[in-house]
């Protein structure tokens, strides 16, 4: 069944539509953390859809309201009038903490970054925007010409003029020798070089944890200092949450709040876990941003009844069980438990992240050059002995990301972090 669905899928689906290991899975069912495939093996889920499947998959919560709201009503589009969209956009007004905030409702996060692009040139009258190298914001157009990936950027062509920043990265990059104060002040006196040689940007886009990059990460403050500089040009600054919103990083709800002296961004992404599997993504501005654009505007599906009643239950959800002291409890547990694996594993270089949000970039023993190889031979064992976990990074790095549903035990934890031991120690 399986090979012969690979087969459909080669003879119809682009061939750069990228799929995990070498006989890839058919996954046809889940509950909690875990995921059933077509053979009927059983998996430990360590990465929740790309970080989607937030909470739980077949979370009750959420498929009884999905269920109710499409015995209701499933779609309208924005041309009318919308409760559980009005309600949600509410929350998530107040939860972001941009002060008269207006919320814009999208299906994806590329689609979001690519309103929050629209949303500051248009603000600016610029076309030209700041993105940190190493970074990833999505597969349209627009997003791909902000983003310093090569691996996930198919072409030099955009309708935007992209310079790209230092500070994404801690530990390579010609600032990582420094300590963290030096550090954030080499990439604040680059960014101030950067801003005296071309006209004003329209803003800087940034993850606060790269997400595709492999969970890399600046120390924490590098952006508060970087909106002070960019306040000082009246360039904005947006942040995309797509990956770090929602308490996946454990100490904060946003990303943002690990660089949060002088406020919030200008406006924020998100995505992903908040629809925990709903097609949901959306972008919150202050309202002179958000109000900008002199022409009529609506969505077809951003917002669309069904996904905001699903939307609504898993915030609910969220917040009521303090799933991002979860993250934090037991994300802090996993992540020591993984650098003390670590340490007797030559190829690990590095275990990063926060919460449940964590990296661990792999290289060649006794080098700093990437073994995507055994990236992929760790992703393949972790799998043969029922875990998934993903992987990213940039031209220079390989790391496995591992991000579980924001529920995830201590027991599974344990038992994750087991199955990630025996891989990494098969690494030959």
């Amino acid at each position: 069944m399986t090979d012969d669905l690979l087969g459909r899928h080669r003879s119809v689906l682009p061939d750069w539509l990228a799929l995990y290991y070498e006989e890839p899975i058919e996954i046809t069912h889940g509950e909690g953390r875990h995921v059933w495939d077509s053979e009927g093996n059983r998996y430990l889920d360590f990465f929740g859809g790309i970080l989607t499947t937030a909470t739980a998959h077949a979370l009750p919560e959420v498929t009884k309201a999905v269920s109710e709201q499409a015995g209701r009503i499933i779609h309208s589009s924005t041309l009318y009038l919308n409760r559980p969209m009005v309600e949600l956009a509410e929350r998530i007004a107040q939860l972001s903490g941009i002060p008269d905030a207006r919320v814009f409702f999208t299906t994806s996060g590329t689609e979001a970054n690519d309103t929050a692009l629209l949303l500051a040139t248009t603000h600016r009258r610029s076309n030209t925007v700041l993105a940190m190298r190493n970074s990833y914001h999505g597969r349209s157009f627009s997003a791909v010409g902000v983003t310093g990936n090569r691996g996930w950027s198919p072409t030099a062509l955009s309708p935007l003029q992209t310079l790209y920043v230092h500070g994404g990265v801690r530990t390579r990059g010609p600032f990582a020798a420094l300590d963290d104060y030096d550090f954030v002040a080499a990439c604040v006196d680059d960014l101030k070089d950067l801003l005296g040689h071309t006209r004003p940007p329209a803003a800087l886009i940034a993850e606060p944890i790269q997400g595709v990059g492999g969970f890399t990460s600046p120390p924490d403050g590098l952006y508060a200092a970087f909106r002070e500089v960019l306040h000082e040009h009246g360039v904005l600054w947006i942040s995309d949450e797509v990956q770090t919103g929602w308490g996946r990083t454990g100490e904060h709800f946003w990303g943002w709040q690990a660089h949060g002296r002088g406020g919030p961004p200008d406006m924020l992404t998100f995505a992903k876990g908040i629809g925990n599997g709903m097609s949901i993504g959306g972008v919150v501005a202050r309202a002179e941003i958000m109000n900008c654009l002199d022409a009529n505007s609506i969505s077809t599906f951003g917002g669309t009844q069904i996904t905001m009643a699903a939307g609504l239950a898993n915030l609910n959800y969220l917040l009521e069980h303090d799933l991002q002291g979860n993250a934090r409890r037991v994300g802090g547990l996993l992540i020591e438990r993984l650098r003390a694996v670590a340490a007797h594993v030559p190829a690990v270089r590095e275990v990063r992240g926060r919460g449940l949000m964590i990296g661990i970039e792999l290289t060649r023993p006794g080098t700093d050059e990437a073994d995507h190889a055994a990236v992929s031979a760790v992703l393949e064992e972790a799998r043969a002995g029922g875990l998934l976990v993903g992987k990213g990074g940039g031209h220079d790095t390989s790391a496995l990301r591992i991000a579980p549903p924001l529920t995830l035990n201590v027991a599974e934890a344990e038992e994750g972090a087991a199955i990630l031991e025996r891989a990494l120690r098969s690494i030959r």
